[in-house]
Formats: structure tokens, sequence, C-alpha cells
């Protein structure tokens, strides 16, 4: 979790600093998506835990809350129109899309091991019916 914390504190620092001295947010998209990253891995990891029961994420949660403000205003202020409507919908596309590339991997884990169950199922199959086979026809001569 702290890894998180320190990833996006130094992410912010860097797009603050380099607003102030005129650039662009653009400018600093590599800084942005650290940022962000390190803001959803934080979420994760603060529900995976509880937010009643870990203070110390929902403080940091709450700063990361503060910095993402900020970022919204530069966006709004100082980007071109619309473009925090516009990051807001890249951000949903691309957790459907990674939700969606999850499910698919899910997925093929689940064909994989049911093919290997049905192969199992198979090989046991030949086992027991080989031995019978042979059995029976020894029974008849």
């Amino acid at each position: 979790m702290l890894a998180e914390i320190a990833i996006a504190n130094a992410a912010f620092g860097v797009i603050k600093e380099a607003i102030s001295n005129g650039k662009e947010i653009y400018d600093v998209g590599a800084q942005v998506g650290q940022f962000f990253d390190s803001k959803t891995e934080l979420q994760k990891k603060a529900n995976k835990n509880g937010y009643r029961s870990d203070l110390q994420a929902f403080m940091e949660l709450e700063k990361l809350k503060e910095m993402e403000d900020h970022l919204k205003d530069q966006m709004i202020y100082a980007g071109r129109p619309g473009m925090w409507e516009e990051w807001l919908n890249f951000q949903k596309e691309a957790k459907e899309a990674r939700e969606l590339a999850a499910r698919e991997k899910l997925r093929k884990k689940r064909e994989t091991l049911e093919l290997l169950l049905y192969s199992f199922y198979g090989l046991c199959g030949f086992i027991i019916v080989v031995p019978l086979v042979f059995l029976i026809l020894a029974a008849l001569k």
C-alpha cells in the first residue's frame, strides 16, 4: 500500500510542477497515468481490507481525491473544452476493456481445466475398458 501512495504522490508532484511551469496536462500524460493507476491499486487494496478497518488507507484515499480534484480543475480550466468528460469516458472504457479481458482470461482458464478433466476421464475410461475387453476376449476363447 505504501508503494502505491509513494508513486501517486511522486506523480502528482511532477504533474503539479510541470503545470506551474507552463506545460500542458498532456505533456505529463505518463505521470497522470501513474497517478490514476496507483489510485486504483490503492482503492483495490483498501476495499479488500475495508475502509473502516484501515484508517490510513482511507486518509490516503482522501488525499488522492483532493489531488484528483486538482487535476480535474486543471483539465477543465487549463485544458481544452470537454477534456475532463472525455477523460472520464476514457477511464470507463478502459475499465470495461480490462474487465472484459479478465473475464476472457478466466473463461480460457476454465476451458483448459475442463479439457484436462475430460482428458483425465478419457484416460481413466481407457485404462478400465481395455483390460475389460482383453478379459472378455480371453474368457471367450
